[in-house]
């Protein structure tokens, strides 16, 4: 009995998380980066409580790359802009789960952890494991979802 209900939960959880990535990524369509488009969502007891998609700082000209088509320095990660959005909120993300379309680079899992996020699924490996490593080390559940499976 008590194994066939933790089957159920977990099986529930999976077709959660599949559902938020896949908002995740029709959000990071929001995005003018033409290089690469992400998408974050934040999700705390089954409600959205904020989301990102990365582009350029509010005010700013909405073109993130430079003539060399090169990401301009000032261009804000899907994942920091939810957690900044969340943060000008009366929401907390203390427990939260954060779904994004690409691993988190180390300055975003930086920010994942301070923001007391406790689980990040995600859909695309970004070129550089070190966010991903640091979630883990500081103890953060990390979730890998393949976007060709949802």
């Amino acid at each position: 009995m008590q194994e066939t209900l933790s089957t159920e939960l977990l099986e529930k959880q999976e077709k959660l998380d599949c559902r938020y990535l896949r908002m995740a990524i029709v959000w990071a369509e929001n995005s003018y980066c033409k290089r690469r488009q992400v998408g974050a969502l934040i999700v705390k007891d089954k409600m959205i409580i904020s989301d990102g998609y990365n582009g350029t700082p509010s005010g700013f000209e909405n073109i993130c790359e430079d003539d060399m088509n090169k990401t301009k320095p000032y261009v804000l990660h899907a994942e920091a802009n939810a957690i900044t959005k969340v943060a000008k909120s009366s929401n907390s993300s203390e427990g939260a789960t954060l779904y994004v379309t690409a691993t988190p680079c180390i300055e975003c899992a930086k920010l994942i952890i301070q923001a007391g996020i406790n689980r990040v699924v995600y859909s695309e490996a970004y070129h550089c494991n070190d966010g991903k490593d640091l979630l883990i080390r500081a103890g953060i559940e990390v979730k890998f979802i393949d976007s060709k499976n949802l």
